[in-house]
């Protein structure tokens, strides 16, 4: 009898364990969730900030969004990296066009401190040289870094549809 009572001991003990176990599994699996859903959030923000950005052709608030490294890579020209040269290529775009799009947002990944974002957007161009304005698609391919707790771009790359 008292070895039977050792043996349901043990097997109680190692039941309790296992329990244990999988609820620390799980409280760490559903904070991981939530940490990427509050990434997925952030990094909308971000990307609706910069569509504002665009379309208000503010050659500043875009060029803050990137991190000091940041290149883009617009389609049709070279690519501007750094601070400085995104700066510059922003000015130079913002004084040949003006922007009218909406984006929308087809997938977020996000991967400990990097993600990436894909994205299409839809509107009119404005050219400043001749007054027309013309339809403008474009798909476009954004790569994030949190840096400091913030997310920024990275690398930024678009091309035209039509």
């Amino acid at each position: 009898m008292r070895n039977l009572l050792i043996i349901l001991m043990a097997i109680t003990l190692l039941t309790s364990c296992q329990s244990t176990s999988e609820n620390a599994n799980n409280t760490n699996l559903n904070n991981i969730k939530t940490m990427e859903k509050l990434a997925k959030q952030e990094i909308e923000s971000l990307l609706m900030t910069y569509k504002k950005t665009l379309n208000t052709s503010d050659a500043e608030k875009a060029t803050s969004l990137y991190t000091k490294n940041g290149i883009f890579m617009p389609s049709n020209a070279p690519s501007a990296i750094g601070t400085k040269k995104i700066k510059d290529a922003y000015d130079f775009v913002f004084s040949q066009i003006e922007l009218n799009i909406e984006f929308h947002i087809e997938e977020i990944t996000v991967e400990d401190t990097f993600a990436y974002a894909v994205t299409s957007s839809k509107g009119t161009t404005l050219i400043h040289a001749n007054g027309e304005t013309i339809p403008e698609e474009n798909r476009e391919l954004f790569i994030f870094e949190k840096q400091n707790n913030t997310w920024k771009i990275a690398r930024y790359m678009f091309n035209k549809v039509k």
